[in-house]
């Protein structure tokens, strides 16, 4: 393969060989409690990666084999960032002994999985005390690490990896397909898969957004190109992933047509109920919408207009007001998606994509509990409208790990606001001021 290397500038050379450096030591040589370190070589990687894409717009094959070598960096690291992983492999280590992973806490449990006390102390009590959210789907990716290595946590976590550098060039591959079908560059794919945000949350942190985005961009693109029931079956596949997709269902009603979306809502629908069959059971229910209620109205993290909201529940009450809060914000999530859904133009494509960038806006918006990684969506999403914002947020969302500079664990309220001022800021900027593109504004705004 020709990767065109004769007409590579010496210092994109330079930038990739610094990103090799500083890649290793992010991942080996880093705690996440020394969030002054992390900023500054998050920070150059950053810089690394503008400067790579921005300068190699011919050169695709040497872009796609610098973030393959990027993530091989990590392969071998230990997840530095979050202890979630810990979690995913008793998971997969109770299914491959025969158990029930939705029935079983693993605080009271440890001896049913090999290394179980080592892996519960690893997830933390927090994360041991109560039952597994990850749908059906996630739980057999998990599975599989504990069929190759079953008693050994490095083998477990490299599988796990490699899985998610996988399913990160099958994303490239369909948002590369996408793209080219909507007459957009593919060269945007890369602000996406070399972005150091995407590499260091789902590569080296073990988080499975990018197989569930692997799955929706197959979805998207195949719902584009008319094959519906195809695209309704990769849907559900992300939906067992990561529950969030299901929140697009509506955004779909007028590109499919009334009759053909109910029939992809009841093949998403009952494909999930069919994933769920081998962990059926009463308990089942309970455990994992106790898991559900319990994120939704305990947890608390890198919020932006929830925070607002709390705060003024403090002055009024004298209390943190989550418990009421929880059970409003998911009505006012499904009312704001209910209106992009029937008085946006979501037939054309353009639209469409913006129409489901704004609705996880709106959710992450709304919701008490924010993590690095859920950004993939809107970064992901962004790629096929006018908007940056979700690319700036991708560099500032670093900011959250403030909170883990000691054991207190005690966010920084100030950098969480700076963190949206400038997202936020940016995108007003990119909806109302930014006047070359005042023609696709009008079109993006207009509804029916």
């Amino acid at each position: 393969m020709d990767l065109g290397l004769q007409h590579i500038k010496k210092t994109t050379w330079l930038f990739l060989f610094v990103s090799i450096i500083f890649y290793t030591v992010f991942a080996y040589d880093l705690h996440r409690s020394e969030f002054v370190k992390l900023l500054f070589l998050y920070s150059i990687l950053f810089t690394a990666f503008i400067k790579l894409v921005v300068d190699n717009k011919k050169n695709t094959s040497f872009l796609l084999g610098a973030a393959i070598l990027f993530r091989l960096i990590l392969l071998v690291a230990t997840p530095n960032l979050s202890d979630d992983f810990y979690r995913f492999i008793w998971d997969g280590r109770m299914i491959w002994e025969g158990l029930n992973p939705y029935l079983y806490l693993p605080e009271s449990n440890t001896r049913l999985v090999p290394e179980g006390q080592e892996l519960y102390k690893g997830m933390g009590s927090m994360n041991g005390s109560h039952y597994t959210c990850y749908p059906p789907i996630n739980q057999l990716t998990f599975l599989v690490p504990a069929i190759v290595f079953s008693k050994n946590l490095v083998g477990s976590t490299i599988v796990m990896r490699l899985l998610i550098i996988a399913a990160d060039i099958g994303t490239f591959y369909f948002g590369k397909k996408l793209l080219r079908h909507f007459k957009q560059s593919e060269h945007q794919i890369f602000f996406y898969l070399l972005n150091p945000f995407v590499i260091l949350e789902l590569t080296g942190n073990l988080h499975f957004e990018g197989v569930m985005l692997f799955f929706l961009a197959a979805s998207l693109y195949y719902l584009f190109t008319n094959k519906w029931v195809l695209s309704a079956l990769l849907f559900a596949l992300s939906v067992s992933v990561k529950l969030i997709p299901l929140l697009f269902l509506p955004v779909f009603l007028k590109k499919l047509g009334f009759k053909k979306a109910v029939f992809y809502y009841v093949l998403v629908g009952g494909l999930n109920l069919l994933f769920f069959i081998p962990f059926l059971s009463q308990a089942l229910v309970d455990n994992f919408m106790s898991s559900i209620h319990l994120y939704f109205q305990n947890f608390e993290f890198n919020a932006s207009i929830y925070y607002i909201i709390r705060e003024i529940g403090y002055q009024v009450t004298g209390y943190n007001i989550i418990q009421s809060v929880g059970k409003i914000t998911p009505i006012l999530v499904i009312l704001a998606t209910l209106l992009i859904s029937f008085f946006r133009k979501n037939q054309h494509p353009t639209i469409l994509f913006s129409s489901l960038l704004f609705t996880i806006l709106i959710y992450y918006s709304l919701a008490s509990i924010v993590h690095p990684w859920y950004i993939a969506i809107p970064l992901f999403l962004s790629l096929f409208t006018r908007y940056k914002f979700p690319l700036v947020w991708s560099f500032f969302i670093i900011l959250s790990y403030s909170a883990y500079t000691d054991s207190s664990y005690h966010e920084n309220l100030t950098l969480v606001a700076v963190e949206y001022l400038v997202v936020f800021g940016f995108m007003i900027y990119e909806l109302f001021f930014n006047k070359p593109q005042k023609a696709d504004l009008k079109e993006e705004l207009a509804i029916k």
